[in-house]
C-alpha cells in the first residue's frame, strides 16, 4: 500500500481504520456500544490510530500519501463531532 505516494493512496490507505470502525460500532453493536458512557471513544480510537500511521508515512518520505490519509481523518473526525458527539435537537 505504502510503495505509491499520492493522495489517492493516502485517501483509500486512511479510510480503512475509520471504515471499519464504523462498520464494527454501528452496524454490528448497533451503536450500543459505550465506553465510560461516552458513544465517540472507539471512534477516536480509529482516528489516534490512524494519526500513527501519518507520522510514519512522513517519516518514510511519503509525503502525498499522509496529506491523503490527513484529509480523511479530518473529515472523518468532523463527521463524528457532528454526528456522534454533539446531540440531535
Amino acid at each position: 500500500m505504502l510503495k505509491n505516494n499520492s493522495i489517492l493512496v493516502g485517501l483509500l490507505g486512511g479510510s480503512i481504520l475509520p471504515g471499519i470502525s464504523l462498520f464494527i460500532f454501528l452496524y454490528l453493536l448497533k451503536g450500543s456500544f459505550l465506553i465510560l458512557n461516552k458513544p465517540g471513544i472507539p471512534y477516536l480510537v480509529a482516528i489516534a490510530l490512524n494519526l500513527f500511521i501519518i507520522r510514519y508515512c512522513f517519516k518514510q518520505g511519503k509525503d502525498n500519501t499522509g496529506t491523503g490519509m490527513i484529509l480523511i481523518t479530518f473529515v472523518f473526525t468532523a463527521a463524528v463531532f457532528l454526528l456522534k458527539l454533539q446531540p440531535i435537537r
